[in-house]
């Protein structure tokens, strides 16, 4: 075989999305773990003795039940493939504390049977556009966003419009003039908004009530679907009950609703999600062709926590996560160079940070020749935009071709305590004058 024909096959061996789209920043980032580690969203606090607790009843329940023939083959069934959608039980539970936790507007007793089991957060999303979209159709999103939510879209060859954001998230100005120009310029109207709305990743800001009942008259003057993404709902300091936007949804046509256990019980995996049911009994189908099922022996450890344990594990868990936001905040303010701005978070894991003066400066650059040889770790900015797409820009009211912004940085807090954040961010301050 000549070097040319070898050339030619090894070409043709992948799919075109492959050579466009590269790794995960965060993914890339996690295989170097520094002292001052500001990357990737790793929950730092865990309650590890509930856990241990749960798994040893579980083991001594099975133990118990497999020494008679009726036991055994009830656990025969408990290990074995279970329904797509996930179990019953704890589709169920999760059903009860949407209701009690985030306000939706389900009958739990009822519309259990609409939730869905997910294996975390990123397949739910992966399936909700894999169902949804044909190359071409056009999904907004803030500027910044989730960059689980970029890469898939832009896998599906979606056409991506990111929509500018300040300190309380999405202006809802602005995304009613990018759907127009969707329409004018495209011939078609968006499809989905994907939108995090309480301690959005990567910026940590939650968007006021006044602002979610503007995107929700929006969505539905404009009959466009919501995807929302609520993975730091229950990393809100102030632990009051939330508003989601499918609190709005009453009838449950508009709003996709996915969440995760990832922060609260990082060990478990699952995503859990709540939308129409003719969309999801498509992302039933598809899933089905992913993974088969979600293992039923992580499902029923998450049932245990969740009805048991979890009120009461996060009261002691949120309030340390709140002093580390404070902990960042307070030295970024005393050690970060002045022409900085950063957000101030009510929840989550992040703060996100920009040279306002220098918007040619490139964090990721920075990272690699300047942080990482001192041991210190961030996500730099320009990985959460899309890799093609447009940007609506207010002061043209126009539409550009997408233009990631190299001057920001994501931290976490999440991770280190508040010692290591202090020193981490002097450290990082102080290079930071001295670039």
């Amino acid at each position: 075989m000549t070097e040319e024909l070898q050339k030619i096959k090894r070409d043709d061996l992948f799919a075109e999305w492959t050579k466009k789209i590269p790794e995960s920043e965060i993914r890339r980032l996690l295989r170097n773990m520094t002292k001052y580690y500001f990357a990737g969203g790793l929950p730092g606090l865990l309650p590890l003795d509930v856990f241990s607790k749960i798994f040893s009843d579980l083991s001594e329940q099975i133990a118990a039940e497999i020494k008679t023939n009726e036991g055994y083959k009830k656990m025969l069934t408990f290990f074995n493939y279970g329904p797509t959608e996930g179990l019953p039980a704890l589709r169920k539970t999760l059903a009860k504390r949407m209701v009690q936790r985030e306000h939706l507007p389900l009958n739990p007793e009822e519309d259990w049977k609409n939730v869905i089991i997910t294996t975390g957060s990123q397949q739910f999303l992966y399936l909700v556009l894999n169902v949804l979209i044909n190359p071409g159709d056009v999904v907004l999103c803030t500027r910044p966003t989730y960059l689980g939510f970029v890469g898939p879209a832009s896998i599906l060859d979606a056409r991506v419009i990111t929509i500018p954001t300040d300190t309380d998230g999405i202006i809802p100005e602005y995304l009613e003039k990018a759907i127009d120009l969707s329409i004018k310029e495209f011939g078609k109207k968006p499809k989905l908004l994907y939108i995090i709305a309480y301690s959005d990743n990567p910026k940590g800001t939650t968007l006021p009530m006044k602002r979610k009942e503007a995107i929700w008259d929006i969505a539905e003057t404009y009959d466009i679907l919501i995807l929302e993404d609520e993975a730091y709902k229950e990393m809100q300091f102030d632990r009051k009950p939330i508003y989601p936007l499918k609190a709005f949804d009453k009838e449950n046509k508009r709003v996709i609703y996915g969440t995760s256990t990832s922060k609260e019980a990082a060990v478990f995996r699952l995503g859990y999600t709540y939308m129409p049911p003719a969309i999801g009994e498509q992302v039933i189908k598809a899933k089905g062709y992913q993974d088969l099922c979600t293992p039923s022996l992580t499902q029923e450890l998450t049932r245990i926590y969740y009805e048991n344990y979890i009120d009461d594990a996060l009261k002691h868990i949120v309030g340390q996560y709140e002093e580390r936001g404070k902990t960042m905040l307070r030295a970024i303010a005393e050690y970060m160079p002045e022409n900085g701005i950063y957000t101030k978070p009510t929840g989550g894991f992040f703060v996100w940070w920009e040279d306002a003066a220098n918007p040619e400066f490139n964090t990721k650059e920075f990272l690699e020749k300047v942080a990482i040889p001192n041991d210190l770790m961030y996500v730099p900015g320009q990985a959460f935009y899309p890799i093609s797409g447009f940007d609506y820009l207010p002061e043209r009211n126009e539409l550009i071709k997408t233009r990631p912004a190299t001057n920001g940085m994501r931290l976490s807090f999440s991770l280190l305590p508040p010692e290591d954040i202090e020193e981490g961010i002097k450290r990082l301050g102080t290079l930071l004058r001295q670039r």
